[in-house]
């Protein structure tokens, strides 16, 4: 594998700064990340010492001793000899008064400016053309939407940041953000965290991003090249703390994660709560404005790896584990039993219907759509009942999303490399159209979040490439929804040239892609899928 995307996420048109800052380090910046990189620096100074005392255990004092006799019986060249290499190891306080080792040890001791022109070092300065160039560079306009893609590529991660501009058909990397793990999820934010100054109601533009790390950090997207997340959500964040409580507890606790953060929703109503699920099996419940855990839940036997907030009821969270069922919990009793729903297989996502919210979707591993009426949910997930069950792909249904603009609307994507749009009516869903985008397993499938863009589908996957299609320009999609629509999201009329935008990564597939490609495994589909079963209270139907 050198390249994937695991998750994206859309952010709503007019919230980005039209002119994104720059990073700025000064001397109140180094403190903050001293205070949040303390923890790890102690937690690495303690796994230092723990495998320092490993190998000086009795049998390997003679072995080391003895190297250590070796390697003073090796004549250093006289070229060398200046460069003092037998004392390289030596304590700091040797190598220099004042001089620190650690992380961000020495940053402190650079000098940096806030404009070249303060660099006495840099004579060649850049005029008003070049800064104006730079600024245009970096502009965001008011139409223009930001899409969020976690990325791995070549063991390294990050979040890139892509701009949108819908009206040229141009989809390109703004800016990037390096993360510390592989990411699962992401949570768009329209809250300030941890800026100070900023009042509790002010709007602002973050990502929540959760990785196979137990903590979550949260990212500030008007700001580029920045060294260090505005804020940390978990055990990271607590370096304030004595040293004690700092050692990391592998045991779910109510005050942080202890395994990887699978899933994140934000209350869009409450906005400073932000909802995290966990490998640890808990739900757990963010102040935004503390950055402290406010409740902790353990309602699940498993894994919870997704996780949706009620339309309406903002205090409902809807959450899917792999103990196979989805809970349907009031986040103001903790303590109550939740309302659940059982499944055959593992879940993969929830969804709340966003046009009538009684119902809600489940996703399988085995590639089955569930759709369950929530009122008839109950304490015991045994005996739920399906409004409707859909086969909608032969593998895992890995990702799925429900258009909030277009009654009825629905993409899925599975790691069969397969998209597919359906058409939910009163019956049940039938299957609009199937397209592979050839980005591979597919694990991300989400719809634009503005009725301008309403019919746009964002589509990523295991190649590390995203594409977005205007659905609107399949005759299918036109004929099944252009009726229900609103005036800014009309499809239009009359025949139309298929539109796909998207940024390509010359070595992004993998081996086991290239080889399924030479052997003619990949083929793409743009009809409807005969095999497409759907079934209601157990009867089943073929859809033609």
């Amino acid at each position: 594998m050198s390249s994937m995307i695991t998750t994206t996420a859309w952010v709503p048109r007019g919230f980005a700064a039209p002119f994104p800052t720059k990073y700025n380090f000064d001397e109140e910046e180094f403190e903050r990340i001293a205070n949040l990189a303390k923890l790890q620096l102690d937690d690495a100074k303690e796994d230092l010492e723990e495998a320092q005392e490993k190998e000086a255990k009795p049998g390997k004092k003679e072995d080391s001793a003895a190297k250590d006799d070796d390697a003073s019986d090796i004549e250093i060249d006289d070229d060398l000899k200046e460069y003092d290499l037998e004392h390289y190891d030596d304590d700091d306080d040797q190598q220099g008064e004042g001089q620190s080792m650690g992380m961000f040890g020495n940053v402190k001791s650079l000098a940096y400016y806030e404009s070249n022109k303060d660099d006495p070092y840099i004579t060649l300065q850049d005029d008003a053309e070049d800064e104006d160039e730079d600024r245009e560079d970096l502009q965001i306009l008011a139409t223009d939407n930001l899409l969020l893609a976690a990325k791995v590529e070549d063991e390294l991660a990050h979040l890139e940041v892509y701009v949108y501009e819908d009206s040229a058909d141009n989809l390109y990397v703004h800016h990037d953000i390096m993360l510390p793990a592989i990411p699962l999820c992401l949570e768009w934010l329209d809250i300030p965290v941890s800026k100070p100054g900023v009042e509790k109601d002010g709007v602002g533009n973050f990502v929540a991003i959760g990785t196979f790390d137990p903590d979550i950090e949260i990212w500030d997207l008007d700001t580029v090249d920045c060294m260090y997340p505005n804020a940390i959500l978990g055990q990271g964040g607590n370096a304030e703390e004595d040293k004690k409580k700092k050692k990391k507890k592998k045991k779910a606790n109510d005050e942080y994660h202890v395994d990887a953060v699978l899933a994140l929703a934000a209350n869009r109503k409450h906005r400073n709560l932000l909802a995290s699920a966990s490998a640890d099996k808990t739900v757990k419940l963010w102040d935004l404005h503390t950055t402290k855990c406010a409740k902790s839940y353990s309602y699940h036997t498993d894994k919870v790896c997704s996780l949706a907030w009620h339309p309406a009821e903002s205090t409902i969270l809807l959450s899917g584990s792999y103990d196979r069922t989805a809970a349907i919990a009031d986040m103001r009793a903790p303590g109550e039993q939740p309302m659940k729903v059982g499944v055959e297989s593992d879940i993969e996502n929830v969804k709340w219907d966003p046009h009538d919210p009684n119902f809600f979707y489940v996703s399988t591993e085995r590639g089955i759509i569930y759709y369950f009426d929530a009122r008839h949910a109950s304490k015991d997930p045994a005996v739920s009942k399906t409004v409707w069950k859909l086969q909608a792909h032969d593998e895992s249904v890995s990702s799925f999303d429900l258009n909030p603009v277009i009654p009825g609307f629905m993409a899925t994507g599975s790691t069969d490399r397969t998209v597919k749009l359906w058409n939910i009516g009163a019956e049940g869903p039938s299957l609009v159209v199937s397209r592979d985008f050839d980005v591979g397993k597919v694990f991300s499938t989400s719809f634009g979040p503005d009725k301008e863009v309403a019919f746009r589908l964002a589509v990523a996957g295991s190649k590390g490439t995203v594409s977005i299609w205007d659905t609107s320009t399949n005759p299918g999609v036109r004929k099944a929804f252009g009726q229900r629509v609103p005036a800014k999201a009309e499809p239009g009329d009359g025949a139309v040239e298929d539109r796909l935008v998207a940024v390509e990564d010359d070595e992004s597939s993998s081996s086991e892609e290239e080889e399924e490609e030479e052997n003619g495994e990949e083929d793409d589909e743009d009809e409807d899928d005969d095999g497409a079963r759907l079934s209601h209270d157990g009867d089943s139907m073929d859809e033609d």
